[in-house]
């Protein structure tokens, strides 16, 4: 599958490194500099390149959003013409300070960005688990039970896309509904980031989910 990353930092960086060795055609976009591009596709170790966002969206089969909310308007006029594309999302609508979320209860940072690209396909997922456990869950994705990882839209063949990103990435995939489910697991992550790292006990941290049948 060729999978473009708009947004190299923690979540960006590490998610493309992980489907790079997955065996996924990467390209890595949207960083401080090339050379951190250029760094991030020779240590993916597969077959991964840097590019332009233009670069990483042109052909690609699925597009991961992972930039900070206040560079979402900027990402996205240098990508081009996303219809049809598949967009998987993990920018949370955080203020400037990362204390808050700026959209929240009445609809969700998904459900503006669909807004935004009414001809993509957005798909809601992996924001809900800090980047620090990213590598840990894929090195250990041949040990069950894998950890959970909820994810939401509204496109069923899209959906279909990001569940096997999920499965690929070391996580058991949790269809939680429609994308306005977001406005839930949106705050979620927030819960998570607290227990991440407002606890003492450390940022690689996953959940699980398991039905329990009498």
């Amino acid at each position: 599958m060729r999978i473009g990353i708009l947004g190299s930092g923690l979540m960006g960086g590490k998610l493309g490194t992980i489907f790079a060795r997955a065996g996924h055609d990467v390209t890595f976009s949207y960083a401080r500099t090339r050379q951190k591009l250029t760094r991030l596709a020779h240590q993916a170790q597969g077959n991964a390149r840097a590019g332009t966002p233009a670069d990483a969206a042109r052909d690609a089969d699925a597009l991961l959003l992972a930039v900070h909310w206040s560079r979402i308007e900027d990402v996205l006029a240098q990508t081009g013409d996303l219809s049809g594309k598949l967009i998987l999302t993990c920018s949370l609508p955080m203020n400037e300070a990362n204390t808050a979320l700026v959209i929240a209860h009445t609809s969700s940072g998904a459900e503006v960005l669909a807004r935004k690209l009414p001809k993509a396909r957005v798909v809601s997922a992996f924001n809900t688990v800090p980047s620090e456990v990213l590598f840990g869950v894929f090195e250990s994705r041949a040990n069950p039970p894998r950890p959970s990882l909820v994810y939401c839209g509204d496109d069923a063949p899209a959906k279909a896309i990001a569940a096997q990103l999920i499965r690929d990435s070391g996580f058991d995939p949790v269809d939680s509904g429609p994308l306005h489910i977001a406005r839930y697991t949106e705050p979620f992550a927030l819960l998570i980031a607290q227990l991440a790292y407002e606890t003492g006990a450390g940022p690689e941290l996953a959940y699980r989910f398991e039905r329990f049948v009498s």
